[in-house]
């Protein structure tokens, strides 16, 4: 039983980090690189500025992802992945594989 709700709290966790509809779609575009806002608003197709906005807080205060403001005129704020959030290479690369397979199975039956 305490396996059981470990796992649960595992579980939990996993979707505080990378749960909801954007998540896991900004970290796969910071996941080539340091990306500014504009380039993620761009990129991250159907999200809304102040969603956006919202959802790299989130990711900046669990530590996945590392906010770098210049002092440049207009200022210029630089998002990436942190050494933390880098450890989430191998999960995003394993949850593009699984996806992949997933979908060959799905159009075979």
């Amino acid at each position: 039983m305490k396996e059981c709700d470990n796992k649960i709290s595992s579980l939990q966790l996993i979707l505080k980090v990378l749960g909801g509809k954007w998540k896991i779609y900004i970290l796969s575009k910071l996941y080539w690189g340091k990306k500014r806002f504009k380039e993620l608003e761009r990129e991250v197709t159907g999200i809304s500025p102040k969603m956006l906005s919202k959802e790299l807080k989130d990711l900046t205060a669990i530590g996945i992802v590392q906010r770098e403001t210049f002092n440049t005129v207009p200022i210029t704020v630089e998002y990436s992945l942190t050494a933390e959030g880098l450890t989430l290479k191998p999960i995003l690369d394993r949850l593009i594989q699984w996806s992949a397979e997933f979908e060959k199975r799905k159009v075979g039956k």
